[in-house]
């Protein structure tokens, strides 16, 4: 029997970090499903998902915990089982604007008031092309709760945009 974990791990970006996890996850036998990975101001900060027969998986978990010995901050999760959603409507969101304290805070709020879930989220601040100001971007993958439309959606964002001073397109995910 398998089982699903997820683990977050944060700490000082060095080169082989990544080798070090998946080297700890197939010395289990687990298989390296999906993850996030990232180096953000100086650290390492990734999320990753594995299946490990269930005979393997306190002994994982255990190894990937004690690499807090090296200066990482380890943390797993058992997945639970819950309900995939794969018939509610996932959609994309890009931002673009003038970057500005509070976009993701307000974005977000108006997501969460109508039960809207962020799957992925992906942000950066960059340069304009032409002016050199600064820019803010943002993409996400969003799940819409049931009877929600992708209308009803584009009508609550586009009430911040004039606010957020962005300009904000969402269209259906292709599958």
């Amino acid at each position: 029997m398998e089982t699903s974990l997820v683990a977050t791990v944060i700490g000082p970006d060095k080169p082989g970090l990544v080798g070090v996890l998946s080297t700890i996850v197939v010395d289990h036998g687990g298989n390296w499903l999906e993850s996030r990975m990232a180096h953000l101001a100086g650290q390492f900060a990734g999320i990753f998902h594995v299946e490990v027969n269930a005979s393997e998986a306190e002994a994982l978990t255990k190894s990937l915990k004690a690499l807090s010995g090296k200066g990482l901050s380890v943390t797993v999760h058992s997945e639970t089982e819950a309900s995939s959603g794969d018939d509610l409507e996932t959609i994309c969101l890009e931002l673009v604007g003038h970057d500005r304290p509070g976009i993701v805070s307000q974005l977000s709020n108006v997501l969460a008031c109508h039960a809207v879930n962020v799957e992925e989220l992906t942000t950066l601040r960059e340069s304009a092309p032409w002016s050199g100001e600064t820019l803010f971007r943002a993409t996400a993958s969003l799940r819409l709760p049931a009877g929600m439309s992708l209308e009803t959606l584009q009508k609550e964002v586009e009430s911040i945009a004039s606010d957020l001073m962005v300009d904000i397109s969402i269209t259906p995910k292709e599958k």
